[in-house]
């Protein structure tokens, strides 16, 4: 009874951990990708608003909490859209 009360709760702790884990790495993601791509970004007040908001996100994630990590993912979810939007639009060519 102790072993199977044991293994679930270290089972628990493994889905716990690997998700949070899983979101930071989007956040890690999202960052890389942002970084990637500001060489296609020609147009001055998008790349302004490009940094600001990398700023923003690396401040959130180096809260390490959960939801630091979610404003992190939403923010550079919103970035990478404008970026694409941009580029979709011919603004930044």
């Amino acid at each position: 009874m102790k072993r199977s009360v044991l293994l679930g709760l270290f089972v628990t702790a493994s889905m716990m951990a690997s998700t949070s884990f899983a979101a930071g790495d989007l956040c890690e993601v999202n960052l890389q990708t942002i970084a990637n791509s500001k060489s296609q970004i020609q147009a001055p007040e998008i790349q302004a608003r490009v940094e600001a908001s990398v700023q923003q996100a690396k401040a959130q994630q180096a809260l390490g909490t959960k939801e630091g990590t979610e404003k992190c993912i939403s923010e550079t979810t919103q970035t990478i859209q404008e970026i694409k939007n941009a580029n979709k639009d011919g603004k930044s060519s």
